[in-house]
């Protein structure tokens, strides 16, 4: 048994081998010194012909996937070795081999799934000028497909494995280097499998492709030969099916996508705008898609979260999905009967994947018998709304009637979780199942009625029958009626309190059930099979089916928010222009208790007002007005109703956001170099139907150098045949200079209250520049010590009337040896805010007019033109 596994383990070494060995999954060596650590298992060991036990631990087959889950969550592959012939019929070892390898990316079983979030698999091929992208939800049977090309195609790539939150990245050596594969893993969190060359052999991974789709051509699926497209893609379906060793046939329909089909959204914005997920706390509470997921299916949770991480970019789609949620919001009886149809459909998206690898039990039989049984209701609630989305949604929904008189006939009501040890099939299905049943039926009554017959026979009054898989049937007597012990009784067991004993008639009748038992199991199980393969020829019509009722399920729960939070229909447009009446951020009105949520209008466009400068208080809502202008532009390009009065929006490519302070110190970057490099991706990557969010710019460095850089940023953006469409808060007022001598760019701040030197935030979004930032008073909010805040107001007052030198408060700090100290405060930087003397002003002020004659006036005019 030892050479067996050691034969086998070889051609799995980058596997943890769970070796099948009755009723236990066994490891040895270094699996099982690797997994009784992971795992928390007890380490034993086991004598096999070496000089030393090899070290062994193991886990309950039954209870297997829960250890598997665990091993893969931390990033482990596992390779399932399972025995392929009956222990009882065989002779010598019994066969076994590998039927599954489980890693991150190709998990199906439900235990192991989130089931409101894809599992994804993602394959990476570089060349010099593009990267071939394709991935896969093995589950589900998606599987998509995408080439990247042009400058920041790297930071393209790392956007959308982001974007679907990859498990897993299957790449070779050559791409590891190219996308530098050490400096993304944190940011992906993926499991990255670097594979050898043997999978990228061109027939190989050409061939792959034919067989899956069933073509005779690449070309015949949209896909040029020796692509970086067609070998993500080939690898990973060679990948899959060596791991899954089936066929895998729900995945038939690939969907080849280009880079601007959908609004991109780049790392930065998923996490900032808070999409799926809050900051800090990495919850979906308190987040845009807590607020909107009110949908009744895993399959249509699934869905919400890819509409919003891929809005619309084409009108007409957008038009089709308002209209929808329009007239599900507006039919109220409508839209009651199918949430109420929907709590009661599984997620046969997955069901069906699993019908399709072989692996569905009779459970999962029943759900989607169950699923199948409320489809007519919602085919017929959809039949009264003229709508061409709702019509080509009901359309796709198919009855699935076959599938549901084919389960319904051959499997029980309440099947076991297994699928080997009977219980399964109805009667009637099967007339020789029928007849094994009824030949044994005579036996099973007899042993059922024989602890009555002995306790009356024998006078034995707690005589029981019972049965275990060593012994088999047997009567157990107490120690209290040994005496009462008929000669025929042959003991079999003797325990602490009691003695087991058999009978010939017992045994006999035991051998009679026992035999029939193995061969209705056996049959029932055959049945079972067969049931399950005769599903495999509706999975195409499964997933349709699915895919529909998830997309109906987003359309319901967009209605549903909407009428619950009044929101309204946007419009949206072709042209350049954001008008927001009254909007309001859609996650924090939904979280303020303690008064209402102050709304605020937002109008831009290209021509006049293509850049709000935005100046106010820290904690005013500067960054508040600004997320839910992009989230309301998200979510009208998604299909949903929004937040506000009126919006008209002018459709946007992308939306770009650089919020917040971070760093990378294990990359060896600083805050002020992430904020850099995310203003340059920004600026390099917006095109003029973007919308740019930009929550403070150069506030890592200098004063000078800050100032400067979001001074040039500014223009950059508002240059006449680029304008990009941009928000921008800052503390640098003096940016405010901007509006009159810059076309485009439009002063905004946040409106204040100063009473009895309480300062009051009113949230409120008006015309003009802030006069102060108020940041002493954040400070007091925050608890800082009195004597710090005492001592800013009266550095503040200072340096508003011009003064940097030190005080004589704090000259005794200096003494006659402390030279670099008094450099210091020297050299200190002056801020923006200080009154700096002007020269001209200056030359000015120190003319006597009464005693320059016009000559001198000239001269002096001439020196005053060099200022200029």
């Amino acid at each position: 048994m030892m050479r067996q596994y050691m034969e086998i383990k070889k051609n799995y070494e980058d596997c943890i081998l769970f070796f099948r060995l009755g009723d236990f999954y066994e490891m040895f060596f270094d699996d099982a010194k690797l997994a009784s650590r992971e795992l928390e298992l007890t380490l034993t060991g086991k004598n096999c012909g070496m000089e030393e036990r090899a070290p062994m631990c193991g886990v309950p087959f039954h209870s297997a996937e829960a250890y598997i889950a665990r091993l893969v969550e931390k990033g482990y592959k596992v390779a399932i070795c399972e025995q392929t012939e009956d222990p009882a019929s065989s002779k010598g070892i019994v066969s076994r081999e590998v039927i599954q390898i489980v890693t991150p990316g190709t998990v199906i079983s439900s235990a192991m799934l989130k089931e409101n979030e894809n599992n994804y698999i993602a394959s990476v091929y570089v060349r010099e000028v593009s990267i071939g992208l394709s991935y896969c939800d093995i589950s589900t049977g998606e599987i998509r497909l995408t080439e990247i090309r042009g400058t920041g195609r790297n930071e393209n790539l790392v956007n959308e494995l982001v974007k679907i939150n990859a498990r897993e990245v299957i790449l070779d050596n050559f791409a590891a280097e190219a996308i530098d594969m050490n400096s993304i893993k944190p940011i992906t969190s993926a499991y990255f499998n670097i594979l050898n060359e043997s999978y990228y052999k061109q027939d190989a991974v050409r061939n792959a492709i034919k067989r899956q789709f069933n073509i005779s051509s690449v070309f015949g699926i949209g896909i040029d030969e020796n692509s970086p497209a067609e070998y993500a893609l080939g690898v990973l379906l060679i990948y899959l099916h060596e791991t899954q060793k089936n066929s895998l046939g729900h995945i038939a329909d690939l969907n080849i996508y280009s880079m601007g089909q959908r609004m991109a959204l780049d790392k930065s914005t998923i996490k900032n705008l808070e999409l799926t997920e809050t900051l800090f706390e990495k919850k979906v509470k308190g987040s845009l898609l807590g607020v909107l997921d009110k949908t009744h299916t895993a399959m249509g949770s699934r869905k919400l979260k890819q509409w919003i991480k891929e809005p619309l970019n084409d009108i007409s789609e957008i038009s089709a999905r308002l209209d929808a949620v329009e007239i599900l919001l507006e039919n109220i009886i409508i839209r009651n009967n199918i949430k109420e149809s929907l709590k009661r459909v599984y997620d046969f998206e997955r069901l069906a994947g699993r019908i399709a690898c072989g692996t569905a039990n009779g459970k999962d039989m029943i759900a989607l018998r169950n699923s199948c049984n409320v489809l007519p209701d919602i085919k017929e609630d959809l039949s009264s709304i003229e709508l061409p989305l709702i019509s080509q949604i009901n359309k796709n929904i198919h009855s699935l009637s076959h599938v549901y008189q084919l389960i319904n006939s051959g499997i029980v009501e309440d099947p076991p979780f297994s699928v080997k040890e009977g219980g399964l099939i109805k009667a009637g299905y099967s007339q020789k199942l029928d007849t094994l049943k009824d030949s044994i039926k005579d036996a099973q009554d007899w042993i059922a009625g024989l602890e009555y017959s002995e306790r009356e026979r024998t006078g034995i009054k707690n005589l029981k029958v019972g049965y275990n898989k060593v012994f088999g049937y047997y009567l157990e007597v107490t120690k209290s009626y040994y005496d009462l012990v008929p000669d025929n009784y042959i003991r079999k067991q003797t325990l602490a309190n009691c003695e087991r004993f058999i009978t010939p008639e017992l045994k006999e009748t035991e051998r009679l059930v026992l035999n029939a038992e193995t061969k209705i199991n056996q049959t029932e199980y055959n049945l079972f099979i067969d049931i399950r393969q005769k599903l495999q020829r509706f999975i195409r019509q499964i997933q349709e089916t699915s895919k529909a009722i998830a997309s109906l399920d987003v359309l319901t729960s967009f209605a549903e928010v909407s009428e619950k939070n009044d929101y309204v229909k946007p419009s949206v447009d072709e042209s350049d222009i954001i008008e927001i009446v009254k909007g309001r951020h859609p996650v924090i009105e939904q979280t303020i208790t303690d008064g209402m949520f102050v709304s605020n209008d937002t109008y831009i466009n290209k021509e006049l007002r293509n850049l709000l400068l935005i100046t106010g208080p820290n904690m005013s809502g500067k960054s508040t007005y600004m997320r839910q202008t992009a989230l309301i532009t998200l979510m009208a390009q998604a299909g949903c109703f929004v937040p506000c009065e009126k919006a008209r929006i002018g459709v946007c490519d992308r939306i770009f956001t650089r919020i917040g302070a971070s760093d990378n110190l294990a990359q060896g970057q600083s805050t002020f170099f992430v904020e850099m490099s995310e203003l340059s991706y920004i600026l390099n990557t917006a095109t003029s139907r973007s919308l740019v969010i930009l929550d403070e710019i150069g506030r890592g460095t200098s004063t000078y150098d800050g100032l400067s850089i979001a001074w040039a940023a500014a223009e950059f953006l508002c240059r006449p045949k680029r304008k990009i469409r941009t928000l921008l808060a800052t503390h640098y007022h003096e940016m405010t200079q901007l509006e009159g001598s810059m076309r485009g760019v439009k002063n905004l701040n946040v409106d204040v209250a100063e009473e009895n030197g309480d300062v009051v935030f009113l949230h409120k979004i008006i015309e003009g520049s802030a006069s102060r930032s108020y940041g002493i008073h954040v400070a007091k909010l925050a608890g800082a010590p009195s004597e710090l805040l005492n001592r800013a107001e009266e550095r503040l007052l200072e340096l508003e009337k011009g003064s940097c030198g030190k005080t004589e408060e704090y000259e005794y700090i200096l003494t006659e040896n402390d030279e670099s100290s008094n450099k210091d405060i020297e050299e200190t930087q002056i801020s923006f805010f200080t009154s700096i003397p002007d020269p001209v002003i200056e030359k000015i002020k120190a003319l006597d007019l009464m005693n320059t004659t016009p000559s001198e006036a000239l001269k002096v005019l001439e020196e005053l033109k060099g200022y200029i």
